[in-house]
């Protein structure tokens, strides 16, 4: 990447795909604007070419307003848009001159003199020029003199990027660092100077670097101590080392009687003189608050179980770092990864009575998933599948749940017990593909927003074991991802109702859905437990679509990563038709209803879904299948006896996405109409002809 900060030494960039903003954080919602630059630049053989400015407009504007924090200096901010791929970065001089020419001076002077774009890509609220009298109708007025054509963000991307800083403004504030590095998709950092202290922490056995931050608009984190990795950079030197790091943030009550504010940071394991260097730090998560206690020997005792603390916290990361001479900056790589593709990974089966699908199905999953844990979590099977785990594959770790508590509840109560960054909850009956995991994490790891993702799922046929020629076919439960129509009745990507399509590649694109199959579910464990795992008294079927759609909600993604392959029996656990599923599909799906939708909505869905249930309890009837009646009618009455207690999930589950929301409401993988009336009136049969 190529970074200029002088406007008369541009360079004539070809075909330029222009635009323009702070980028302050360059965090999760600018991503998204910068993929849409780079897609268009590559498209039409151009560059990217992001607009910056330094000092950040609102301190010249407004220099009174002493209330106003960066989440990421210039540097910062640089070397951030450099990781994301930018061709060129220009950093303009921002002063009061600048601000105070014409918008026609800032098009043809400024933007097409300098920049010849081929597109400018900015937002519908963008403004420029003196009395910010230009906007992006006046800029679309020059497209066909000056031979640009502009491309409006959207309203909802704009305020997804308008919502984003400011939670992640908030989550800083608050010292929820997980929730902040979640929303920018990298770690919180900041850099500064070693300069010289008291030198009371060598004193106690714990010597710490004073850290000076040059930026007075730099964002400060609240009083305490915070697990951190620090990168060490001098001011002409490349990376020279990376270690641990116990951040201290406060006024030393214990120690000091000054009342003033120090940032230091207690390099863990590290030895020698900083004095004079730059640090970077990357925080990673916060430990507890500062506190005054009674003593010095108090004081070392809390030191010490503090770097206990983020010891075990940061034992598994470690800094993805990039040579400093293609950074034109001495801000460093603050992204993080596993130390290999499967650690921090844990293959979590659950087991009840089912031997007969360990013996089959698990060694493909042993011999193709490479550096990940593997754990068999047990509910209480009275057959002997322990003691053929135990015998068999030592290496596998168990779980004894010692009771059936079902799909639902089971792993809520396995996954407490199971440390780990990517869960994948993987059916009993699924045959993995040899590198099927790494797609997938492969996407989480690029994309901090993708909460969950799942891979093709194919429907598993005795003809594989024995090398006969078959058609593969999608499974029902998950098939190429998950959809949901306006209706709350859920079909997929190769599988609408009980029609399934065969796999002839047609939905090998990675896409955005609306939930991912139980079968084979990865998502990342912070936010299943934040979000409460799944509802155990689902006990099994759609509790997968219910944890979905209040990550959704919260405004997170979900994927279906097809070059990911597993092969699933399907019913081997509970035929499709059999009455205690329909049961459960149809109660689990009225209550994801009342639990999710808008109360407004719900006043005229309840009704429709009753009469709509009614008419599938009629071709049941057709059918001879007299029991599934009687289990649809058992599914409204739970419905019905239960509101008051499903309503107080619904507020308990608001006011955990109020607190966790990195963006407005995804609704990707809604499908707008009816898939009833598409399918049994329209007769659509194939999920590539919904929409023609």
């Amino acid at each position: 990447m190529r970074v200029y900060t002088d406007l008369s030494k541009l360079p004539s960039f070809r075909n330029a795909v222009v635009t323009i903003g702070s980028f302050d954080g360059v965090h999760l919602g600018h991503r998204r604007i910068l993929e849409q630059v780079q897609t268009i630049a590559t498209k039409h053989e151009g560059e990217s070419v992001v607009i910056t400015f330094d000092p950040h407009p609102r301190s010249i504007l407004r220099p009174e307003d002493t209330s106003f924090k960066l989440l990421s200096t210039t540097d910062e901010k640089i070397a951030l848009l450099a990781e994301a791929g930018i061709d060129h970065v220009v950093v303009v001089p921002f002063s009061i001159e600048f601000s105070q020419q014409t918008a026609l001076q800032y098009v043809e002077d400024f933007l097409v003199k300098k920049f010849e774009p081929l597109f400018i890509v900015i937002g519908y609220d963008h403004h420029f020029g003196a009395g910010r009298e230009g906007d992006i109708n006046f800029l679309k007025k020059f497209e066909k003199t000056a031979g640009f054509k502009v491309l409006e963000i959207s309203a909802q991307e704009v305020d997804e990027i308008a919502i984003s800083s400011s939670k992640i403004r908030k989550a800083l504030e608050n010292s929820d660092i997980c929730l902040a590095n979640r929303l920018l998709g990298h770690s919180f950092s900041f850099s500064g100077k070693v300069v010289e202290g008291n030198k009371i922490g060598r004193t106690i056995g714990f010597p710490t670097a004073n850290i000076e931050i040059d930026d007075p608009h730099k964002l400060v984190l609240p009083e305490g101590i915070y697990a951190s990795l620090v990168l060490f950079s001098g001011k002409d030197k490349p990376i020279q080392n990376t270690v641990k790091g116990a951040l201290y943030i406060g006024k030393r009550p214990t120690l000091s009687p000054d009342d003033k504010r120090v940032i230091e940071v207690n390099l863990l394991g590290f030895s020698g003189e900083l004095y004079g260097e730059i640090l970077t730090i990357a925080v990673v998560d916060f430990i507890r608050p500062d506190k005054k206690l009674d003593s010095l020997e108090a004081l070392k005792k809390q030191i010490a179980e503090d770097e206990a603390a983020i010891e075990k916290r940061l034992q598994n990361l470690t800094p993805l770092t990039q040579n400093a001479s293609d950074r034109n900056t001495r801000a460093q790589d603050l992204s993080f990864e596993r130390k290999n593709p499967g650690s921090g990974v844990a293959v979590v089966i659950l087991n009840y009575n089912t031997r007969r699908h360990l013996e089959q199905y698990l060694p493909s999953v042993i011999a193709n998933s490479a550096g990940a844990r593997i754990i068999v979590a047990d509910n209480g099977s009275p057959d002997d599948s322990m003691a053929f785990l135990r015998s068999h594959y030592p290496s596998v770790e168990l779980i004894d749940l010692q009771q059936n508590w079902g799909f639902a509840e089971g792993y809520n109560r396995a996954l407490i017990q199971v440390q780990a960054e990517i869960y994948v909850i993987l059916n009993s009956d699924v045959e993995v593909a040899p590198g099927w995991l790494s797609p997938i994490l492969e996407a989480m790891k690029n994309d901090p927003s993708i909460a969950v993702a799942q891979p093709k799922i194919l429907a598993w046929e005795p003809s594989r074991v024995y090398g006969e020629p078959f058609e593969p076919k999608f499974e029902y439960a998950g098939a190429s991802g998950g959809w949901i129509d306006r209706l709350g009745y859920p079909f997929c990507r190769g599988r609408i109702f009980s029609q399934r399509e065969a796999d002839h590649g047609q939905y090998d694109d990675p896409q955005e859905c609306f939930w991912a199959s139980g079968a084979a579910f990865f998502i990342r464990a912070e936010l299943y437990h934040t979000f409460g795992g799944f509802d155990g008294d689902y006990f099994a079927h759609n509790e997968e679509i219910d944890l979905c759609w209040r990550l959704k909600r919260a405004g997170y993604r979900i994927w279906c990563i097809p070059k990911s392959v597993v092969w699933h029996l399907g019913g081997g656990t509970l035929e499709y038709e059999n009455p205690r599923k329909v049961f459960l599909n149809f109660r689990n799906s009225l209550y994801s209803l009342l639990k999710n939708e808008p109360c407004g909505k719900l006043l005229w869905l309840i009704p429709t879904r009753f009469l709509l249930d009614g008419l599938a309890g009629l071709r049941f009837a057709v059918k001879g299948q007299y029991r599934a009646i009687w289990a649809i009618v058992r599914a409204h009455f739970s419905l019905y006896r239960n509101v008051r207690s499903i309503l107080q999930k619904r507020r308990v589950g608001n006011k955990v996405i109020e607190n966790q929301n990195i963006a407005p409401e995804n609704t990707a993988g809604v499908y707008p109409g009816s898939i009833i009336i598409a399918h049994y009136l329209r007769r659509v049969k194939l999920f590539s002809k919904l929409q023609s």
